[in-house]
C-alpha cells in the first residue's frame, strides 16, 4: 500500500499544482469559473465517501479500491479531450467522487490492518504520499517554466497514467479482515448484532460537520494560495507549486514524529488547541502578504504555507484517532464512509470559501483563520464526552476476534 501511495500521489504531485492555471490559461476560465468548477464537481463527488465505506463492509476491500483507481483514471483522461465548460465539471465530479472513495478505502485499510498503530501507520503512509507529492510538484513547476499547453497536458496524462498504475500495485494488495464482513457471514446470534448507524450518532455528526471546516487547509494550498498570488499579491507566480513542495517536504520530514503526540485519544483532542494557533497564524501571515512587495510578499507567503503545513499535519492525527475512536469496530466503513462526507464537502466548500477570502481582501484571511481555529476549539468541546481520556486506540480487528 506505501507503493501505491507514492505512485498515486506522484500523478496527484504532477496536476493538484497546477490545475487552477491549467484551467485558467489553457481552457480559459474565470476565476470565478474555476471556482464554481471545483465547488460544483466537489459537491458531487461528496457521495463517494459514504457509498465507498458502505461497500467496503460488504465487498472485498482491495477490488473495490482498484475499481475506484481505474474510475479516476478515466476522469483524468476525459479532462484532455475537451474544452467545453459543462463537461469539464463532469469529468472533474466523476473523478471526484471516485477521489472521496478511495480516500476512505485507504483510510479503512489503515485501520483494518494496523490496529492500534494505525495513527503511526497513517502518518508513514501520509509521508510516502507526500514524498510523491514533492516529486509531482517538482515536475510541475518545470513545466510551468515551459509554459506552453502541452506541458500542461502531459502534467495531466501524468496523473491519469499514476492512477493506473496503483490500480495495478492493489492487485498485489493482501485483503485485510473485517469485522463487518465476518459479522455479516457469521451465524453466532450475539455476533450478528448489526453494529450502530453513524446517520443517529449525533455526537459523531457533529464531529464531522467541524471536520468540514478544519479540513480547509486543503483549499488554501490547491485553491487559494495559486490565484492569491495571481491576483492579489505581488509574488512570482512560479512560488505557487514551489509552496506546495515545501508543504510536502515539511509533511515528509515531521509527519511520523508528530503522529506520536496523538496516539491516543486524549492525546489526539489536546491537540486542537495548538492547531487553533496554527490555523490562525496561517490567516493572518496571507493578509499580510498583500502589504508588502515581492521580497516581503514571497516570505509572508511562505511562513503562510508552514502555518498551515503544521495546521494540516496537527489535524491529520488527531482526525486518523478520532474517526476511529468514536466508531464502533463493527461498522468502521460506515462510520468513516461519514466523516470522509468532511472532506468531501470541503471539496466543495473550500474553493467557495478561500475566493471568497480573497474577495474580502487581507480581513478576508484573519477571518478566515479565525473562524477555523474557533471550530478547532467547538470540536474539543463536542468530543469530550464521548471519549475515555485514558483510552488507547482499538485494538487490532482480527478474525479470529469473532
Amino acid at each position: 500500500m506505501l507503493a501505491i501511495a507514492l505512485v498515486d500521489r506522484t500523478g496527484s504531485g504532477l496536476w493538484a499544482a497546477v490545475s487552477v492555471l491549467y484551467f485558467t490559461y489553457v481552457t480559459g476560465l474565470s476565476v470565478a469559473q474555476v471556482g464554481t468548477l471545483a465547488a460544483v464537481s466537489g459537491a458531487i463527488g461528496i457521495a463517494g465517501a459514504p457509498l465507498g465505506g458502505r461497500i467496503a463492509d460488504r465487498l472485498p476491500l482491495t477490488r473495490v479500491l482498484m475499481a475506484l483507481q481505474i474510475l479516476r483514471a478515466l476522469a483524468s483522461f476525459a479532462l484532455l479531450t475537451t474544452d467545453d465548460y459543462a463537461l469539464l465539471v463532469a469529468f472533474c465530479a466523476v473523478g471526484s467522487l471516485g477521489d472521496r472513495a478511495a480516500n476512505v478505502l485507504t483510510k479503512l485499510y489503515a485501520a483494518r490492518v494496523a490496529g492500534k498503530e494505525r495513527v503511526r501507520y497513517q502518518a508513514v503512509n501520509r509521508t510516502v504520499a507526500n514524498a510523491g507529492w514533492a516529486l509531482g510538484g517538482l515536475a510541475a513547476a518545470g513545466a510551468l517554466a515551459i509554459g506552453t499547453t502541452t506541458a500542461y497536458q502531459w502534467l495531466l496524462a501524468g496523473d491519469a497514467l499514476s492512477f493506473l498504475g496503483a490500480a495495478l500495485l492493489t492487485l498485489r494488495c493482501g485483503e485485510p479482515p473485517s469485522a463487518t464482513r465476518t459479522v455479516a457471514t457469521s451465524h453466532d446470534p450475539v455476533t450478528t448484532t448489526k453494529g450502530a448507524t453513524p446517520w443517529r450518532d449525533r455526537t459523531y455528526l457533529a464531529y464531522v460537520a467541524t471536520e468540514t471546516v478544519l479540513f480547509l487547509d486543503d483549499a488554501v494550498f490547491k485553491v487559494g494560495l495559486p490565484l492569491w498570488i495571481a491576483h492579489a499579491s505581488d509574488a512570482p507566480h512560479g512560488l505557487a507549486p514551489l509552496l506546495l513542495v515545501l508543504n510536502n517536504l515539511i509533511i515528509v520530514a515531521l509527519q511520523v514524529p508528530l503522529a506520536r503526540l496523538g496516539a491516543t485519544s486524549a492525546a489526539a483532542r489536546a491537540l486542537l488547541l495548538p492547531l487553533s494557533a496554527a490555523f490562525a497564524l496561517g490567516g493572518v501571515a496571507m493578509a499580510l502578504s498583500a502589504t508588502g512587495g515581492t521580497t516581503t510578499a514571497t516570505l509572508l507567503l511562505t511562513a503562510a504555507a508552514v502555518a498551515f503545513t503544521a495546521a494540516e499535519m496537527l489535524h491529520a492525527t488527531v482526525s486518523w484517532e478520532l474517526s476511529i475512536a468514536l466508531a464502533p469496530a463493527t461498522a468502521q466503513g460506515a462510520y468513516l464512509g461519514v466523516h470522509g462526507l468532511a472532506q468531501s464537502a470541503q471539496r466543495s466548500i473550500g474553493p467557495l470559501a478561500v475566493t471568497a477570502a480573497i474577495a474580502a481582501g487581507p480581513v478576508g484571511w484573519v477571518l478566515f483563520g479565525a473562524v477555523i481555529a474557533a471550530t478547532c476549539g467547538f470540536q474539543h468541546r463536542v468530543v469530550r464526552d464521548r471519549l475515555n481520556p485514558s483510552a488507547l486506540s482499538v485494538l487490532p480487528v482480527t478474525v479470529s476476534e469473532h
